[in-house]
């Protein structure tokens, strides 16, 4: 359940989960998000949801903070209902041009890149949430001895498509961009796509990823 709702500047409140980050507590985050869009409460202009909060944003001329935090309370809400979620298949080539962190996440981890891959393959990933830049999302969990800390200089420019990890989480740039993630490899799938105005968004809260590794030259032909 929520722990409490508090508001957030004058057109805004957040729903507090916990400050656990884990996928029990995110599932409810996201149960919460999709049942309160379904929900059609009047006034709310946008739903955000992350790893244990959910920011529900509204139109003052509408709605306040206590009509819309009554409408929340009041929901009701089945844990039981399942969300319905999608299992999406990722192909990522660790080509050397591609993996640019590969060797310093060896020294980081203690472990070969042939480990490292190995271990990053072979596993499913569970989409937290999307942000940081348009249809970005944050996938978990990576094993402990997966887990390093973001660059110490991040990058100006990082290569729209590179997969990168830091901490607890995998990646999948959408766009070039700054950053400071851990990156080992790069997919030729458009993750996020602007035209397609009701779901830009190939991968979302609750969907499951699985990476699957592809050489240089189906990486170089794969849009062909």
């Amino acid at each position: 359940m929520i722990n409490k709702i508090l508001n957030l500047g004058d057109s805004a409140l957040y729903c507090d989960f916990g400050q656990e980050v884990n996928k029990e507590v995110n599932s409810k985050v996201i149960k919460y998000f999709y049942s309160i869009k379904k929900s059609n409460i009047e006034g709310i202009t946008n739903l955000t949801p992350s790893y244990n909060k959910l920011i529900i944003s509204f139109n003052l001329s509408i709605t306040n903070f206590k009509k819309v935090k009554k409408e929340i309370e009041m929901l009701n809400f089945d844990y039981k209902n399942k969300i319905i979620n999608k299992e999406i298949q990722i192909p990522v080539c660790c080509e050397d041009s591609f993996s640019l962190d590969i060797k310093r996440l060896e020294k980081k981890l203690n472990l070969k890149s042939e480990q490292i891959l190995e271990k990053f393959f072979n596993k499913k990933y569970f989409c937290y949430m999307t942000g940081f830049i348009a249809g970005m999302p944050f996938l978990g969990d990576l094993e402990e001895n997966m887990r390093a800390n973001r660059l110490e200089t991040p990058r100006v420019k990082v290569p729209k498509g590179s997969i990168g990890l830091t901490e607890q989480f995998a990646n999948v740039y959408t766009f070039e961009s700054p950053g400071g993630w851990n990156i080992i490899g790069n997919t030729p799938l458009n993750i996020f796509d602007s035209l397609n105005e009701s779901e830009p968004n190939l991968i979302n809260a609750g969907d499951t990823v699985i990476f699957k590794e592809i050489s240089y030259n189906e990486h170089k032909n794969y849009n062909e």
